[in-house]
């Protein structure tokens, strides 16, 4: 697929930047509130908003109704699907192959993956010699950020899916042998997420213990039923919150270096 170049006039000036948000459904994103009272503190004069998109497809559109633009993020649905849209990719994005901010400039977009930063300096801390091997719960695009930095990191995963995803094992393979195989588990699926708060991954939670810690990229609500099972049977818990607060931290860089 050939990439697309999109034609417009980037009328941002020094004292008019516009960023925001796209994917969908985008009514709990962290992100507006969290770039908005960043401009307020630096005193900038600066907007972030929402833009859900139900479809990638509908980005081009976007982009020319809001020549403002210089900067998205990129969430769920999106972070793979957008890639036939990008005019270039970051090196460590490419490898994982999927993005979640990008850059608008001069009517070129680029795309970045801040969430492998973001993930990795947030997990580092935590680990210890037990994490040898690592369970990745679901295989959309934030399971190949955690992915790769687990490959920097050198340490093995293996990813566990309910869909029969390709080069993943199932649910119902997950046995007590193998948690305990496996120390460090990650969940990278919306099982979970608000408003469907009492769901959680099918696994034999109970073989869990203190050497275990379990990693959830959600954060909404704050403690969901994966880490909440996990905590009660003795394991580390860990929310995304700080990854995406790092991520974050990351695309604003990212927007200020371009």
């Amino acid at each position: 697929m050939a990439l697309p170049v999109f034609f417009w006039t980037n009328h941002t000036t020094k004292n008019q930047v516009h960023y925001g948000i796209i994917g969908y459904p985008l009514a709990h994103s962290f992100s507006p509130a969290y770039f908005r009272k960043k401009f307020a503190s630096l005193h900038l004069a600066a907007t972030y908003d929402a833009y859900p998109l139900p479809h990638i497809s509908d980005l081009p559109a976007l982009l020319a109704a809001q020549p403002q633009l210089v900067g998205l993020n990129v969430t769920l649905p999106h972070k793979e699907a957008i890639l036939p849209y990008l005019h270039s990719v970051d090196r460590s994005a490419a490898v994982i192959g999927a993005v979640n901010c990008i850059s608008i400039k001069e009517g070129k977009i680029t795309g970045y993956n801040t969430d492998a930063i973001g993930f990795e300096q947030s997990l580092i801390p935590l680990l210890t010699a037990h994490h040898t091997q690592a369970l990745i719960l679901g295989t959309g695009g934030s399971s190949r950020a955690v992915a790769y930095v687990l490959q920097q990191l050198g340490i093995p995963y293996t990813k566990v899916s309910g869909s029969n995803a390709e080069g993943a094992i199932a649910y119902s393979d997950v046995t007590p042998a193998l948690l305990d195989a496996h120390k460090l588990i990650v969940n990278t699926t919306p099982m979970g997420m608000y408003p469907l708060i009492d769901n959680a991954p099918a696994l034999p939670y109970n073989s869990l213990g203190s050497q275990h810690l379990l990693y959830d990229l959600i954060y909404n609500p704050e403690e969901t039923r994966f880490l909440v099972h996990g905590k009660a049977n003795g394991a580390t818990t860990k929310n995304g919150f700080e990854m995406l607060q790092l991520q974050a931290e990351a695309s604003w860089d990212i927007w200020c270096a371009v």
